[in-house]
């Protein structure tokens, strides 16, 4: 694929927008942490935590003003108002994004119980789908006709309604499952929407700067701000956590991130043999968020083997194996930082730049990263031998 300039794109009104929602957040969090404390809502260490003493939650309203603070700052540049000019995808996320942070709020504050939760996070879903944040189109690589790769399945509204709901509840209890330790959730958080900010902006540039790519742009670019200005407050050791309210306002608005730029593509504009043009949506919604769905699924199969709910908790994450092995919090934090940008960065960069040198040094990355983190299970190993 042809490597993508910068010459046209909009990129530092992104940047601007990005980091009015990161200093709005920084700001405004610990103003939201005395109100938590006020309210009562706070983490009492538990059997399955990391964390030793109380800490306040409801960080996610903190980040979520942040992206109305985002939001209204690209509405006031005449570049970036396109994004609402031709589009109901941003404020259909900000709705539905206040109403899951609402919700979680008040677990936060009075843990609501899973199923009631879930009810929520589908009629969160149900207002993206009422504001058109939904899958149109979506290839498959059968069906193909002469020279033409593969097929384009349309979707009518109830098919592509549906498959939103499910892409929000996975997407918003995968980022609830893996936010276990000081600063994760908002590190995974702001790589997601990073690389599909990246992805977002070289598709405007591939499809000649439409309209429609304006939208998930934004919503990745204020949700990267929000996390990135929050994670000051949260990083080990964390002075306040993000709750509900932040994970499933993270994975909520990634789904409308993902879903604004891969759901309404016009494949059209890809050549019929370049098969990694048409399967780059897909691979970058895949890549960016690999890590909290894997860790999800593998946290359901866990579960229902040993006859408990999904939603029953355990300490068999991720990111508590790695804890296991022998890496402090912070290291496993990092760790887990580089295992999903070097996944979520490199689909993105097969997108834009030279495939075979992209796969070369993501490949590397990857192997030198799973050394990394095997290190402490080899070098108790050997000590265990001597």
């Amino acid at each position: 694929m042809t490597p993508v300039t910068t010459a046209g794109l909009p990129i530092r009104e992104y940047i601007l927008v990005g980091l009015i929602a990161a200093t709005l957040t920084f700001l405004l969090t610990g103003v939201i942490r005395r109100l938590a404390i006020r309210l009562g809502a706070i983490a009492n260490p538990r059997a399955r935590d990391v964390h030793v003493i109380p800490i306040p939650r409801m960080g996610g309203v903190g980040m979520y003003l942040g992206v109305v603070g985002g939001m209204a700052m690209a509405h006031q540049l005449p570049v970036l108002r396109r994004a609402f000019d031709f589009s109901l995808d941003p404020v259909g996320v900000l709705i539905g994004g206040g109403v899951i942070v609402l919700i979680g709020a008040l677990d936060d504050r009075f843990e609501i119980d899973a199923w009631t939760k879930l009810a929520g996070q589908v009629m969160c879903a149900g207002i993206l789908v009422i504001f058109g944040v939904q899958w149109n189109v979506f290839w498959v690589p059968w069906g193909g006709n002469g020279d033409a790769l593969g097929s384009v399945v349309t979707l009518d509204n109830n098919q592509g309604g549906l498959l939103m709901v499910l892409l929000v509840v996975v997407l918003v209890n995968a980022l609830n499952f893996v936010d276990g330790l000081d600063g994760l959730a908002a590190g995974l958080g702001f790589i997601a929407a990073a690389a599909t900010c990246a992805f977002s902006l070289g598709l405007l540039h591939s499809q000649g700067g439409d309209v429609g790519v304006y939208p998930p742009a934004l919503i990745a670019a204020t949700l990267a701000g929000a996390c990135l200005g929050f994670l000051p407050h949260n990083f080990q050791p964390a002075k306040i956590f993000m709750g509900d309210s932040g994970s499933m306002m993270i994975g909520l608005m990634l789904a409308g991130a993902t879903t604004s730029a891969s759901g309404k593509i016009s494949y059209t504009r890809f050549g019929g043999s370049d098969a990694l043009a048409l399967l780059s949506p897909l691979l970058v919604v895949v890549a960016v968020l690999f890590l909290p769905v894997l860790d999800l699924l593998m946290a359901v199969v866990r579960r229902t083997r040993r006859g408990e709910s999904p939603f029953a908790a355990d300490k068999m994450h991720l990111h508590h194996r790695l804890l296991e092995i022998g890496h402090s919090q912070r290291r496993a934090v990092l760790l887990i930082y580089l295992w999903a940008g070097l996944l979520g960065f490199g689909a993105v960069s097969v997108t834009l730049f030279d495939t075979t040198a992209v796969f070369w040094i993501v490949g590397v990355g990857l192997v030198l990263a799973g050394i990394v983190s095997v290190i402490p299970r080899l070098r108790s190993r050997n000590q265990g031998v001597s």
